[in-house]
């Protein structure tokens, strides 16, 4: 068995599984150059041949034991009809949902739109080493429908007036959704990958009192389909602190990712023995070799003889210095 899987699965506890978010991405020269051929995001991520050579590129320079497949959580709304741009030091942007054609999305048009994420996947698959596990993953509705429905403000901070005037149309996406991400889920595993990341990049923003709604409730939906299936499942729900807990009690996924505001040794202590992964810092990796091997020291001596994969608390940053990554990742694999 891979050892992701094992380290999922079974909680197996004698290694420490590696992997980044955001691993093939922009830090790489290798991706910088055809990133440069390639502006449209969108339409590079559907490129199947493309995609598949990003995708293994970091397994090429570095001892990893997973690829994650080069996409984005924003191809279900592309998928689901709307347009997705990609605006240098902005981010994506969204054209406004039409409620309608989204009501009347059919599956078949859905996953025709997104195929060639599956054929990636299969071209991945078919060239990736047996021992490595091959991650697929799709944003969690709460998060796809922030994008959706433009809830957003600058500096990550919802925005109340448009979600008070959208909340109607919010609770009938995020209900909507979860069908399409559950093909979406389904497609991706079918198509070589062996286990899932549900990313609730945007759950930190809201408020207590809203978090079983929003957050629980739908990330518990896909991950019973995700159980019922036999797929392995990680989810990150970024930014909900000592909510984590509930969120353990509520959705009982495989695994949990944990952010870089969370105290590893609190997680450890109270997480109940579920497979932990990340935590530490991206910007860790912009700092000199000693001080970023203290750090991951810190967290290996924390989580040994517990199940744990080592990742971050978030993808890796742009300025990152692919010699002091490949370090890093030598000191995880041989740290006893």
């Amino acid at each position: 068995m891979k050892k992701l899987t094992n380290c999922l699965v079974n909680k197996k506890k004698t290694c420490f599984p590696i992997w980044f978010m955001r691993q093939a991405g922009r830090y790489l020269p290798e991706f910088r150059k055809i990133r440069l051929q390639n502006p449209n995001f969108i339409k590079l991520c559907l490129n199947d041949k493309l995609s598949s050579k990003i995708t293994l590129q970091p397994l090429k320079r570095f001892n990893l034991d997973a690829a994650i497949i080069f996409s984005d959580i924003l191809m279900v709304p592309y998928g689901l009809g709307q347009k997705v741009i990609f605006i240098k030091d902005k981010g994506p942007v969204l054209s406004k949902l039409n409620i309608n054609n989204f009501i009347k999305m059919s599956e078949n048009d859905f996953v025709k739109k997104i195929k060639p994420v599956y054929s990636a996947i299969k071209k991945t698959r078919n060239k990736l080493n047996k021992n490595n596990s091959l991650i697929s993953f799709v944003g969690a509705p709460w998060t796809i429908a922030v994008y959706m429905l433009g809830l957003k403000k600058e500096k990550n901070i919802l925005d109340l007036k448009k979600y008070k005037e959208k909340k109607d149309e919010v609770d009938l996406v995020i209900k909507k959704l979860n069908n399409f991400l559950c093909i979406h889920i389904e497609e991706q595993m079918a198509a070589g990958a062996d286990v899932v990341q549900i990313f609730d990049s945007w759950a930190g923003l809201l408020p207590k009192r809203n978090l079983n709604k929003y957050c629980y409730i739908p990330n518990a939906k896909l991950v019973n389909f995700c159980k019922k299936n036999n797929f392995p499942v990680i989810c990150f729900p970024k930014g909900i602190k000592k909510n984590y807990l509930d969120f353990l009690e509520a959705v009982k996924p495989n695994g949990i990712s944990i952010d870089y505001t969370v105290n590893p040794r609190w997680a450890r202590d109270n997480f109940g023995g579920i497979c932990i992964q990340g935590g530490m810092d991206p910007k860790t990796l912009l700092f000199e070799e000693k001080k970023i091997l203290a750090e991951a020291g810190k967290y290996l001596k924390i989580f040994k003889n517990y199940p744990y994969i080592f990742n971050l608390g978030h993808g890796l940053l742009p300025q990152t210095d692919p010699k002091k990554l490949d370090k890093l990742i030598n000191f995880v694999k041989s740290y006893k």
